[in-house]
């Protein structure tokens, strides 16, 4: 008997966790292009924090429903869409919605889940490789024998962009984190050097590098941490943001910029086209699957939690307590299920 109805979370209003609501609305409808996801599990993420209280709102053609990555089955194919078939276990980068029982995306923003990965393990890896990929390699220009300071290492987007910088640029990796734990877990999957953001870290950073600085850094906080960042920098170097939890407005030097030829830019991906996402899940499919399948590049799943439970999912990212991704289990009873690879390849 088909479903036409499915329980989602629904945001009551804007504020803290207390707003997350268990709702019963009917099943999206998938367009031309897109398919409609089955959700066994669906990632939890910064951004979701952000719109919850009322700071990242969708874009208008996005769904209002939270939730940017979800792992799943193929439930139905929209017109023009290659490569899928109805039963293929996917993860995806979603433009919202992933905290429901069904999510419809674009087909192209959809990657086969790596062997021998769960569910929960395959709802942690879009939108964080998806983030440090367009921001490290394509907006940053992280480059062979370069130094990168990624700020905040052991968050989502923080150990996607260690490993990425480390397995796939072969670039010196610095990364700051709050207590010792997570200091070590830096290190552990591939940071050169790890130093306290509750200390000097730019002179420890300044230090590490013999004084030379760095070329590349990633970076969700601004506000005053933006001229730090850019004293760092290398001549020819990139600040790159994608978030500002420090402050939106940052006072800069303007003439030094010019005269090191800096580059500051940042990126927020929802809003791309979805042409532009599906050429980052080509690149991740490509060259980051295979480094995730033999080991090489580590997913930590910080906590799972049934998905009644979401309000103390991001109770967890309002404190943030999580060493790399915190994860719903939106169907438990298969959520650690390892599902068999499709021998097809899916068409990005």
């Amino acid at each position: 008997m088909e479903i036409k109805h499915m329980r989602l979370v629904e945001t009551q209003g804007t504020g803290g966790p207390e707003v997350l609501h268990i709702a019963k609305a009917p099943r999206p409808v998938h367009k031309r292009g897109e398919v409609s996801i089955r959700v066994i599990a669906a990632g939890v993420n910064r951004p979701d924090v952000q719109q919850r209280r009322g700071l990242y709102p969708p874009p208008p053609e996005a769904s209002p429903i939270l939730g940017l990555d979800v792992a799943g089955y193929v439930e139905e194919i929209g017109p023009d869409v290659e490569g899928l078939a109805v039963g293929d276990p996917v993860c995806a980068l979603v433009n919202g919605g992933g905290y429901a029982e069904f999510c419809c995306v674009p087909a192209v923003q959809c990657m086969p889940i790596p062997r021998g990965f769960s569910f929960i393990q395959a709802a942690s890896i879009p939108e964080a490789y998806f983030t440090a990929w367009n921001n490290l390699i394509w907006l940053g220009r992280l480059s062979k024998g370069e130094t990168v300071l990624i700020q905040g290492g052991t968050s989502g987007v923080g150990m996607a962009g260690i490993q990425i910088a480390r397995q796939l640029s072969g670039a010196t990796v610095i990364a700051t984190a709050g207590t010792e734990e997570k200091l070590q877990v830096c290190r552990e999957i591939g940071a050169h050097t790890a130093v306290s953001y509750k200390g000097p870290w730019d002179d420890q950073v300044r230090h590490s590098t013999d004084g030379e600085g760095v070329d590349v850094v990633l970076d969700a906080q601004a506000g005053d941490y933006t001229q730090r960042q850019l004293n760092l920098l290398k001549p020819d170097g990139r600040l790159v943001f994608i978030a500002s939890h420090l402050g939106p407005t940052a006072e800069v030097n303007i003439r030094a910029i010019v005269r090191r030829r800096l580059t500051l830019t940042g990126s927020t991906l929802r809003p791309r086209p979805s042409d532009y996402k599906g050429r980052i899940a080509s690149a991740l499919v490509d060259q980051v699957w295979p480094l995730l399948e033999d080991g090489r590049i580590v997913t930590r799943i910080h906590q799972v939690f049934d998905f009644d439970d979401v309000r103390s999912a991001h109770e967890v990212l309002d404190r943030n307590d999580q060493i790399g991704k915190v994860v719903l289990a939106v169907d438990p009873a298969r959520a650690e299920q390892r599902p068999r690879p499709q021998e097809r390849n899916i068409s990005q």
